[in-house]
């Protein structure tokens, strides 16, 4: 299986209400691409999450950290810790896996 980036993206922009789209799951494994307009409005969630950092830049919470993070980078989530991205570019979209 292959997952292309730029088709998935094509897929969240034709559904103007979504932020993300779910792209593969597989028994507890869950694969997203994620993208908020202007504000991201997650809550903490059942499972640990990786985010694997498509494009754009920013800021990001995680529990009690505050760090920047760019395309490229990897972030790691505990399951049910408060999170969320903030102050990023309009170009901002992640992977996200959740495991």
């Amino acid at each position: 299986m292959k997952l292309e980036t730029s088709e998935i993206l094509q897929k969240l922009y034709a559904s103007e209400d979504k932020h993300f789209i779910e792209t593969f799951r597989k028994e507890n494994i869950s694969v997203e691409l994620y993208k908020p307009v202007k504000i991201d409005l997650q809550r903490p969630h059942e499972q640990d999450e990786i985010y694997v950092i498509i494009s754009g830049s920013g800021m990001f919470q995680n529990g009690g950290e505050h760090y920047s993070f760019k395309a490229t980078d990897l972030i790691f989530v505990p399951a049910h810790l408060e999170h969320r991205f903030y102050d990023f570019t309009e170009d901002f979209a992640t992977w996200v896996i959740f495991v």
